[in-house]
């Protein structure tokens, strides 16, 4: 029913760009804030970044906080993750996932994941 599909990785070398998407489906997308993580290689899982879409109100991890911008267009349902200056420590596979925003914002958790994307960037 619900869906996240998060989508746009790939190979890139340092210093470039990429758009990861996030196609969401089967909640009402106005409601709810929308959060991007990944897990590297040997790491936890993080928290990269998070748009409350009720009010377009933003929150980003320090690591990417300037290089990394992320938006809603309400219209397509579908939130998107600009990635610039990207460095090798960003390899990872990013998450796009969904919780409610009646407890606050960011989220304290988030009830529904996507399956990921692939970023890999080279030295």
């Amino acid at each position: 029913d619900v869906q996240l599909q998060a989508s746009g990785g790939g190979l890139v070398q340092a210093g470039g760009s990429l758009r990861l998407s996030c196609a969401a489906s089967g909640f009402t997308f106005d409601d709810v804030a929308i959060g991007w993580f990944r897990r590297a290689p040997g790491k936890e899982r993080e928290g990269v970044s998070c748009i409350n879409n009720s009010d377009n109100s933003t929150s980003y991890a320090r690591s990417v906080k300037g290089r990394f911008t992320i938006s809603s267009d309400h219209a397509e349902n579908t939130v998107y993750l600009q990635m610039s200056s990207l460095q090798p420590e960003d390899t990872a596979v990013y998450y796009c996932a969904a919780g409610g925003v009646n407890f606050g914002f960011p989220p304290p958790s988030y009830h529904y994941w996507g399956q990921g994307t692939q970023v890999t960037v080279s030295s």
